[in-house]
């Protein structure tokens, strides 16, 4: 009896041993579910703006890493707006102040739940998106590119005690202050001091023959290692999807933290995220493609900047005024590493990091009578220098973990499988790039049709010229009749008054 009764305690403790966890993941999902359905609710929008493809008050450019965004900062937006219609400190969240008077620009990293610290009814959203692969490959090289500089540093120590000298003392935004790569810098910083060091000492076998130069583990963190990091997993995949929906781990909502563990937790309920994070898009006054650059450029001339011209035809006397107090304060809106442009601070090894933000040579003022074919124009010669600046940039970097080198070609040496698992991790952004494509041929039909509405507004000013000017002649021609007419009477009658005066003086002579 007793050895049936330990039988079915046994039994009971084992059954209960394998339902608790069971029963556990049952109940964490509920809750997840819960909580993942409550910020849905809270994160509908009041309505379909209907006006949505009108610019508002204020223009907030939601930069996705490594979409281009630089691009659109430097050759449009700069030259869209004055320093001191641009909200300071766009970049630095801890300093930034959307309420500064003639605030009307806002370019950032920041997530979508930055619409909260703004006058949401009175804010145009745009953001660029671009293809997850690429995005992932730039957001890894561009990491190890930044973390190279620190490379002139004798140690990890020296570069880390340089840094915190130094950055109190700006007055610029560093990139170590800025998202997500105040995160994934020091990372991949530490890992290259790391690595170097273990080459000095020889523990790391030299590789004879390179065949994939994103999987030099000697130089540096091999990509498959990178994209299957916590911290990846944490801020890199899916991370358009977070950003647009609000919920990266640099959001404003409290609740962002609690929402994307359950997603990472349970990863269908990522398809509420994903929907919120497309309605946003929905609801954007433009939505363009890296891939597609050109076309996006112009259809963000199209779609934004004539608005932005049209909104700032006459800038008053204060505005320009304040631009030359501002100037500086202002230059730091954007960080200098993803611009190439020269550092502000010239000191020693720091000057040659590049992690400083410099001053825009074209962030004085908008130019005067600028037009769309102006500003089209102005556009491919600044996207020119700063690419030409940037790769400069980037060779100088890359040289320090030679024969690691990054390219397009290069790309296509990555192992299919490590393709195939970035594609896999980012399945969110996949579909919400997808969606962004469908809105962009949206887009390129409203304008197409816009324009199509536009020619023939201006072919019917054109007839309605030609007739007014066909009247005008004719009614000229008229009057011009009449004054003849009436001119040629008058002197005929003058000459017969002349010639009946002379036969009566005549008369009375004789």
């Amino acid at each position: 009896m007793s050895g049936n009764l330990k039988f079915i305690i046994s039994t009971v403790l084992l059954l209960f041993a394998i339902s608790t966890p069971v029963c556990s993941n049952e109940d964490n999902y509920l809750h997840c579910q819960r909580v993942v359905k409550n910020w849905v609710e809270s994160s509908r929008e009041s309505g379909q703006d209907r006006d949505k493809l009108n610019l508002k008050d204020l223009l907030f450019f939601l930069h996705v890493p490594r979409t281009g965004g630089r691009t659109y900062f430097h050759c449009f937006l700069r030259k869209l707006y004055t320093s001191a219609q641009e909200c300071p400190r766009s970049y630095d969240k801890l300093r930034f102040d959307p309420s500064k008077p003639n605030c009307r620009l806002v370019v950032s990293h920041d997530d979508y739940s930055l619409i909260s610290k703004l006058p949401e009814d009175r804010s145009s959203v745009v953001t660029i998106l671009r293809n997850p692969l690429d995005r992932v490959f730039s957001t890894y090289e561009f990491s190890v590119e930044v973390a190279a500089r620190f490379l002139v540093h004798p140690n990890l120590t020296s570069a880390k005690q340089m840094s915190s000298r130094i950055r109190p003392k700006s007055r610029g935004v560093s990139t170590l202050d800025i998202w997500p790569w105040k995160y994934l810098v020091p990372w991949m910083r530490e890992d290259l001091f790391v690595r170097r060091d273990a080459r000095k000492l020889g523990k790391l076998r030299r590789m004879n023959e390179i065949t994939d130069p994103y999987n030099m583990e000697n130089m540096v963190m091999p990509l498959h290692d990178f994209i299957n990091d916590p911290l990846a997993h944490e801020i890199v995949h899916n991370g358009a999807t977070f950003q647009v929906a609000g919920l990266t781990n640099n959001s404003y909502l409290p609740e962002a933290h609690e929402v994307r563990e359950c997603v990472r937790k349970h990863p269908t309920l990522g398809r509420a995220v994903l929907e919120v994070a497309k309605s946003r898009l929905d609801q954007m006054l433009y939505v363009g493609l890296t891939e597609d650059h050109k076309k996006s450029a112009r259809l963000f001339v199209n779609m934004v900047g004539a608005q932005v011209l049209s909104q700032s035809e006459a800038l008053s006397s204060s505005d320009v005024q304040a631009e030359a107090s501002r100037k500086t304060e202002l230059s730091s809106s954007f960080p200098e590493s993803e611009t190439g442009e020269p550092d502000q601070i010239q000191s020693s090894n720091y000057s040659q990091l590049g992690t400083e933000v410099s001053s825009p040579t074209d962030a004085t003022s908008v130019e005067a009578n600028m037009t769309v074919e102006k500003l089209m124009g102005a556009y491919e010669e600044c996207i020119s220098s700063l690419r030409k600046s940037q790769s400069t940039r980037r060779s100088m970097s890359l040289k320090r973990i030679a024969p690691a080198n990054f390219s397009k070609e290069a790309r296509l040496l990555v192992p299919e499988t490590v393709l195939q698992q970035i594609i896999s991790l980012n399945s969110l952004d996949m579909e919400l790039y997808r969606h962004a494509e469908s809105i962009f041929l949206q887009q390129e039909h409203h304008s197409l049709k816009g324009r199509g509405a536009f020619m023939a507004q201006q072919q019917q000013k054109m007839i309605n010229t030609e007739h007014e000017s066909s009247w005008n002649n004719l009614y000229n021609g008229y009057s011009s009749g009449k004054v003849f007419l009436l001119t040629t009477t008058l002197t005929i009658c003058l000459i017969l008054f002349v010639i009946t005066k002379r036969r009566r003086t005549s008369k009375l002579k004789v």
